[in-house]
């Protein structure tokens, strides 16, 4: 498997901590990039998991660890307008992780009930 990471850290140091903030949650929709460079690289976009600080996303293109993404998605019926940075890409599996960056407070609220909903 070839995975990139933005935070590249030894093995011995990751192995049983969970970086992540907020809990992740299995979750597939329809996500678009609002760039017009972006959805013409993308085709096709969707969501494999999401939690509160980002989300993994299935696509057929590749994008750089470390670059800016601005994105559109409905969930459980809320629109979000969000940006993000591509933190790791896995070739293999066609999936990249963008943690979400600049979210305001009602986004981030809006966010986090969301992924709460994904536990009922």
């Amino acid at each position: 498997m070839t995975m990139k990471t933005a935070d590249a850290v030894p093995p011995a140091a990751t192995s049983y901590a969970n970086r992540r903030a907020y809990e992740r949650m299995s979750a597939r929709f329809d996500v678009r990039f609002k760039e017009a460079r972006d959805a013409a690289r993308a085709l096709h976009a969707y969501s494999l998991n999401l939690s509160a600080g980002g989300l993994c996303l299935r696509t057929s293109r590749a994008y750089d660890v470390g670059a800016r993404v601005r994105l559109q998605m409905r969930v459980e019926g809320e629109d979000f307008e969000l940006e993000g940075v591509v933190s790791w890409v896995r070739d293999d599996a066609e999936a990249i992780g963008v943690r979400f960056v600049d979210v305001s407070s009602g986004d981030q609220e809006r966010l986090q009930r969301v992924v709460s909903s994904f536990k009922r």
